[in-house]
């Protein structure tokens, strides 16, 4: 049986509640749910912007990745939660901007509410064999 590794990203947001940035497990690598923290802050940035805001959960995930050793092309699922769909084809624009054609398997869901009054929130699974 593989063995559990706790990933701890210092220049991505701390956990806001009683879960892991990561865990590893094997060739697998589950990154909780980020949203757009300031990880020197710890607060909500570009509140006006979606495209502010999925570019700030995108850095915040490329930076536990790499402390696990890991990049966008190992992604291979995400899920993104939204507070409102009519954002898709933004958020899309800057999602397809830093997975290139490394396009991992999605699924997009239309939430009720995001921590911290977020409107955007991504979880990942990574492969390090991918």
């Amino acid at each position: 049986m593989s063995k559990r590794k706790i990933i701890v990203a210092e220049r991505a947001p701390r956990a806001i509640g009683p879960y892991s940035q990561a865990v590893q497990a094997g060739d697998f690598l589950f990154v909780s749910g980020q949203i757009p923290l300031d990880p020197a802050t710890g607060e909500l940035v570009h509140a006006d912007s979606i495209e502010g805001q999925t570019r700030q959960v995108l850095e915040n995930i490329r930076q536990i990745l790499a402390s696990a050793g890991m990049n966008f092309a190992n992604v291979v699922k995400s899920t993104i939660f939204l507070k409102d769909l009519n954002n898709f084809a933004q958020v899309n624009a800057v999602y397809e901007g830093v997975f290139n054609e490394s396009l991992p398997a999605r699924a997009t869901i239309e939430v009720s509410g995001l921590p911290k009054g977020a409107d955007i929130e991504i979880e990942v699974v990574a492969c390090a064999s991918s």
